[in-house]
């Protein structure tokens, strides 16, 4: 079953998840035509591959630490600091610790 997505004017709590983090998983808070919010949990020592979206994202630490690799370096980010990528970036993402962040993706129309 799918998780519901946010509504226009629906409050989401994007607190660090603290003690609940270990039984969390990644989920879409919301998305729109274009733009899209999710909160990416990782334990410690997982990763996603190296990718790329045609559009911009940030990407910002609730809790834990994370390594984003991309553009042939590595940004380690702590809570409460963010990482803005022009679209197009093959990046990669490791969980130094167990981690939240909030990964904002704007969406870009595929052209014809």
């Amino acid at each position: 079953m799918a998780l519901p997505h946010a509504r226009s004017g629906e409050v989401v709590d994007v607190r660090p998840l603290g003690a609940r983090l270990a039984g969390e998983k990644t989920v879409a808070l919301f998305k729109a035509e274009d733009l899209e919010v999710m909160r990416l949990v990782l334990a410690a020592g997982r990763s996603l591959p190296s990718h790329r979206v045609a559009g911009e994202i940030t990407i910002q630490c609730i809790e834990g630490a994370l390594e984003v690799s991309a553009e042939n370096r590595s940004h380690v980010l702590h809570a409460g600091q963010l990482l803005y990528l022009s679209g197009g970036v093959t990046h990669g993402v490791l969980a130094l610790e167990d981690c939240s962040a909030l990964v904002t993706v704007a969406l870009r129309k595929q052209s014809p």
